[in-house]
């Protein structure tokens, strides 16, 4: 199963942390590992990164991680990184033809989520988005997070700013290549870039389904109040009585 990771950003919140935010060392191990570490051991077994801002250090980094652990990653850089992350899914455009999982090179997550995604029945040109219904999950950065207003399993709306919710987009997504079609259209029709435009070309045809995660982890490290919740997570996660040990931390 292949695998795109977006890590074009800048990062600036995370910036006295390391100078690329996916080379942000998270217990000594940098967040992009920690998320190719967790999708691996949900089924993935080849990547394509979307780098952009201080993407030749990125690449260089994970040239070493690809021969190290033996993994095949595949690199697309997005000149125009500056632009929303629509924009970075795009550039995979012709180089994914087939169903792939969608990931944030920011979030921490279970590797059982992407399991579960991938025993989900897909529509034939459109997305699953693994969905967190607890809506006081104190991982979550109610600033920041994407929320989602699902019906019987489907998509209505998605966006950060939407007063109708009852879920929360994880950034984690089981995708056809329909979605690069659905992102066009959001540019071009609706002057919208991001990946919620593209996700919501989708749902005006029940496209988009969603499929939540029931209570696993998942957390989005944007600033350094998430970067310390995800220490303490971690720590948590790797004591022997948790019932989650290694499951993010180990290679």
């Amino acid at each position: 199963m292949k695998c795109l990771i977006i890590a074009a950003g800048q990062g600036s919140r995370l910036r006295q942390k390391a100078e690329s935010k996916p080379l942000v060392p998270l217990q000594g191990t940098p967040l992009i590992e920690h998320v190719i570490n967790s999708a691996r051991r949900g089924g993935v077994d080849e990547f394509f990164v979307v780098s952009g801002y201080q993407g030749e250090l990125l690449r260089s980094h994970l040239g070493l991680v690809a021969s190290r652990d033996g993994v095949v990653i595949n690199h697309i850089v997005n000149e125009g990184w500056r632009e929303p992350n629509g924009i970075s899914v795009l550039q995979a455009k012709a180089r994914i033809t087939d169903p792939f999982i969608l990931l944030m090179s920011d979030h921490l997550f279970d590797p059982t989520i992407v399991e579960q995604l991938l025993s989900c029945s897909l529509p034939a040109e459109g997305v699953v988005l693994a969905t967190d219904g607890n809506l006081n999950n104190p991982y979550v950065d109610m600033d920041d997070v994407t929320r989602v207003y699902e019906r019987n399993g489907f998509i209505k709306e998605i966006g950060k700013g939407i007063a109708q919710y009852n879920a929360f987009d994880t950034g984690i997504f089981f995708c056809t290549p329909a979605l690069f079609s659905a992102l066009e259209t959001s540019v071009q029709r609706d002057q919208n870039a991001s990946l919620s435009g593209g996700i919501r070309v989708l749902a005006e045809t029940n496209s988009a389904l969603c499929e939540d995660i029931g209570g696993r982890f998942w957390l989005d490290i944007d600033d350094s109040r998430t970067y310390v919740k995800a220490e303490v997570a971690l720590e948590q996660m790797n004591r022997p009585t948790h019932p989650s040990v290694h499951r993010l931390s180990a290679g």
